[in-house]
């Protein structure tokens, strides 16, 4: 289920702060960040935010088409391996 309107998007309080900082010192350094659950606002298109997976910090270069959608959802946890070998496929 969506969050509501009324509510607005949910942001963790230090990611709005860490964006200010990066905007301001000019650099083009990776903010690393561990919430996966916050929303991509119009302040971070152009950064650059290493979205933790569990295991490690992957780069997430903000766009315009982002905005709207949560960090999670372009930092996978999951790496799929191939499936396995099907042997009645080989076979014919």
């Amino acid at each position: 289920m969506a969050r509501s309107i009324w509510k607005g998007p949910f942001v963790d309080g230090y990611l709005l702060g860490k964006a200010d900082a990066a905007r301001e010192s000019k650099r083009s350094e990776i903010i690393k960040i561990w919430s996966r659950r916050s929303t991509i606002l119009p302040q971070f298109v152009g950064l650059t935010f290493g979205v933790y997976n569990g295991k490690k910090f992957i780069p997430v270069q903000v766009s315009e088409n982002m905005v709207g959608h949560k960090f999670g959802e372009f930092s996978p946890t999951r790496t799929f391996t191939g499936h396995s070998s099907d042997k009645k496929a080989k076979r014919g």
